[in-house]
């Protein structure tokens, strides 16, 4: 049975992973680019932070130990959204999306050998299950790759591994125990440290750090405090309440759902294979995350 703290971090984690769903609108309605976009979400989401943990009375410093695994949590953070930009570029969103959740191995490895946690049949059975859900998700756009297929398929998998990365180093930040940051004054921290990696490599990269219009500078301020501020603020509320194997079959619920927000706000046209698809993943993740009640005693062998 799950207990009630692993249930509670489980409702916490499917929010947060809700709400991160929106992120692709926010960023296809702001006529921004994608490092620009990435650089507003976190410097925004940082600002509406900083209140929060002032209110909560939460300490902005607890040591450097505490900071620097909030501080290497945002450089992990960093380097998922830039290779997955880049992954795009070189193989579209669909197969960039495919690599990008291939995160659930990584997690789930990690939550074998290093934490020693002991999945049940139903887990090793929803992983292949919410793969081949993605696969049909977004596997069709795919088909036609580009000859740069090699670079993209290394970043696909960069990608991957620094999104499990940046959960874990998340998760044990949370698990810390005695003089640790709390979650908010946390969070802050790695927003900071992520959006000035972004903003370096925009400007590097020679695209410019500027937002045209009102409505873009509008889209930018909800994508920073509902996407960066409360739902990671969220998931990392929850994430020290789930095992790790758990994590990243929960999170597929974001590339799920990103998925049908592009067929209802969007007109994306999808398929029958698609939908199937999406109720795969979907089932995935209930299977996943879930364990069968117990049999009353009077029943029970």
């Amino acid at each position: 049975m799950l207990t009630s703290d692993t249930r509670a971090g489980t409702v916490l984690l499917l929010t947060g992973a809700v709400i991160i769903s929106f992120s692709a609108v926010f960023v296809r309605v702001a006529a921004v680019g994608p490092a620009t976009a990435g650089f507003y979400r976190m410097a925004f989401g940082a600002l509406v932070l900083l209140p929060v943990a002032l209110a909560r009375r939460e300490r902005l410093w607890a040591g450097a130990g505490p900071l620097g695994w909030a501080a290497l949590a945002g450089v992990f953070f960093a380097a998922d959204l830039a290779c997955w930009h880049q992954g795009i570029h070189y193989l579209g969103p669909g197969l960039a999306t495919i690599l990008a959740n291939f995160q659930v191995f990584f997690l789930a490895a990690a939550g074998i050998l290093v934490f020693g946690e002991r999945p049940s049949w139903r887990f090793f059975a929803a992983v292949p299950l919410a793969v081949a859900g993605l696969f049909l998700l977004v596997g069709a756009e795919g088909r036609d790759l580009p000859p740069t297929y090699r670079a993209g398929l290394a970043l696909g998998f960069a990608t991957a591994l620094a999104y499990a990365a940046y959960t874990l180093t998340l998760r044990h930040s949370q698990r810390a125990g005695v003089g640790r940051l709390a979650p908010t004054a946390n969070l802050l921290w790695l927003s900071l440290v992520t959006a000035t990696l972004l903003g370096l490599g925009a400007s590097l990269g020679g695209e410019r750090l500027t937002i045209p219009d009102a409505r873009s500078w509008a889209v930018l301020l909800a994508y920073g405090a509902l996407c960066q501020a409360l739902g990671w603020l969220l998931i990392s509320r929850g994430v020290a309440r789930v095992p790790a194997s758990r994590v990243g079959l929960l999170l597929l619920v974001q590339p799920t759902l990103t998925f049908l927000w592009d067929i209802l706000f969007f007109g994306r046209p999808a398929s029958g294979v698609e939908l199937v698809g999406a109720g795969l993943t979907l089932a995935a993740i209930y299977l996943g995350t879930t364990r069968p009640a117990p049999l009353p005693r009077a029943l029970a062998p």
